[in-house]
């Protein structure tokens, strides 16, 4: 499957004003791409790209007084099948696990785990290690928080949520990556493209999404709390410990956001006509 994917956002700047914008496919997908996923603005500016700590590419600029807009537009091939998850993938003791991966056991800036350790082996110390033991997570999560728009707000931290039950996408993602973290399961924040590819419609309209990865049985597995189903055509843009290490845009100064769009779409490939 060839899935059209992209975002345009426009912000009003006052001044001139720097801004990172991390929109880029992650490198994990790159080979996946048609073409390279380039940042491009309105009006032209000069862009610095780099990787971060985490690998995940970004980009630097600065943007001038007035509307400035920005985006990216790709086709990427998907194997157009809804996830498989591995039943079998077994929970490490923490004496095992790779190096690399302890990082993602410890509370951060959005996800408490130490804060919330206590209730999440009240919660979850019963049910079996590994698979199935996130998946009860993410059940929790997705009855105990009601998704809202108008009650959004980007301070919002796992504790907070799991008291207000209340949030979007990122507040799902981030109460059950505190939650796995403090089951000793290393869990990392992942932010990109989801579509409704394969759903039944009509679809709402598009935007990015947040969900996690769990270390188990050797390898990173994808969960989704928020929609806590497999889905067609998830597309990784960024991970790191929560949404702070992984903003779509962190602008250094004041700026209105004017515009947003983003597509993820299954291109349709037209038949050729035989000529006889």
């Amino acid at each position: 499957m060839r899935i059209h994917i992209g975002c345009e956002m426009s912000f009003d700047f006052p001044q001139e004003t720097p801004l990172i914008a991390m929109l880029n496919v992650h490198y994990s997908r790159a080979s996946d791409l048609e073409r390279p996923d380039f940042l491009t603005s309105n009006p032209p500016v000069p862009i610095e790209s780099y990787r971060d700590s985490f690998g995940n590419w970004c980009n630097r600029l600065v943007a001038p007084p007035g509307r400035f807009t920005f985006g990216t537009d790709a086709v990427i091939r998907d194997p157009g099948t809804f996830e498989m998850g591995d039943l079998m993938a077994w929970q490490h003791e923490v004496r095992d696990l790779p190096s690399e991966t302890l990082l993602f056991l410890l509370p951060s800036r959005y996800c408490e785990s130490d804060v919330l350790a206590s209730e999440a082996w009240r919660l979850f110390g019963h049910t079996p290690l590994g698979i199935p033991r996130v998946q009860a997570v993410c059940d929790f999560v997705h009855n105990h928080i009601i998704f809202n728009y108008g009650n959004a707000r980007p301070t919002r931290t796992a504790a907070e949520a799991y008291r207000e039950q209340s949030g979007v996408c990122r507040d799902f993602a981030h109460l059950a990556v505190a939650f796995c973290r403090a089951l000793n399961i290393p869990t990392r924040y992942c932010t990109g493209y989801i579509s409704d590819i394969g759903l039944p419609k009509p679809w709402s309209d598009m935007d990015f999404a947040a969900w996690m990865e769990v270390y188990l049985g050797g390898r990173w597995h994808a969960f989704d709390p928020r929609n806590n189903a497999p889905r067609i055509g998830r597309i990784l843009i960024a991970s790191g410990r929560d949404a702070a290490d992984v903003p779509l845009t962190h602008i250094f100064g004041p700026g209105t956001l004017a515009g947003f769009k983003v597509w993820t779409e299954e291109v349709i490939e037209q038949a050729s006509a035989q000529q006889y």
